[in-house]
C-alpha cells in the first residue's frame, strides 16, 4: 500500500475560541479538522496531519475575529495507484463480491474478478464458494489482489476495484498451497 508524506504550505484560520491554547496546538487542531478524511486527486486520502510549524505573526481580517497564520505542515496520505498489488482482510462478504480492508480504505472485488470458475454465495456463513475447487472466501480471510480501477465519486469518496484473477493473487492460503505444489513438482 502506498502511503505518502507531503509537506504542505497553507494559511490556517485560528478562531477566537482557540486563542487560549498555544498557537501550534490550535493550528494543529484546525488543520486536522480541515484536512483529515479529505480526498484529492493529486494526494489521495489524507489520513492525518503529522506536525505543524506556524508563523507566530498572523493577520486579522476586518469583520472576522479569527487570526490567519502562514503554516507549513506534514500530511500522511493514502495514495493507491493502478496495477498496484495489495493485501488485506475481507471484512464483508456479499452475493456480488467482497470488500477488503486495505487500511485507510476498502477495496471491492466483484465475483467475476475472484476466480476463473463459477462462484455461489452461501448466506448462512456468509461465504463465497468456488464451485469446482470447493474453496471458500469468508470474513477475516487474508487476500492478495491487484487494483485495476480507482475512481473518486462525488459524495461517495474513493472507490477501488480489485482483481484476484491473476497468477499469485487470491486468498493467501491458496497462494501458499500453489507455491508448495509448484516447488514439489520442480523438485522431482
Amino acid at each position: 500500500m502506498v502511503y505518502r508524506i507531503y509537506r504542505v504550505r497553507d494559511i490556517v484560520r485560528i478562531p477566537p475560541e482557540k486563542f487560549n491554547k498555544p498557537l501550534e496546538e490550535a493550528a494543529f487542531d484546525e488543520l486536522r479538522k480541515n484536512y483529515e478524511g479529505m480526498i484529492t486527486k493529486n494526494m489521495g486520502v489524507i489520513v492525518t496531519v503529522l506536525d505543524v510549524k506556524v508563523e507566530p505573526q498572523g493577520r486579522i481580517i476586518i469583520g472576522d475575529g479569527a487570526t490567519y497564520h502562514d503554516a507549513e505542515f506534514t500530511l500522511l496520505a493514502f495514495h493507491p495507484f493502478l496495477k498496484e498489488v495489495v493485501e488485506g482482510e475481507i471484512n464483508t462478504v456479499l452475493s456480488h463480491g467482497v470488500f477488503v480492508d486495505l487500511g485507510a480504505q476498502d477495496g471491492f472485488i466483484h465475483v467475476s474478478q475472484i476466480a476463473d470458475e463459477k462462484i455461489e454465495y452461501d448466506p448462512t456463513r456468509p461465504a463465497l464458494i468456488l464451485k469446482q475447487s470447493r474453496r471458500l472466501l469468508e470474513r477475516g480471510d487474508r487476500v492478495r489482489a491487484r487494483i485495476y480501477n480507482i475512481a473518486v465519486l462525488p459524495g461517495k469518496g474513493l472507490r477501488m476495484q480489485l482483481t484476484m484473477r491473476q497468477p499469485l493473487m487470491g486468498k493467501i492460503e491458496w497462494i501458499k498451497k500453489a507455491l508448495e505444489k509448484k516447488s514439489k513438482e520442480s523438485g522431482k
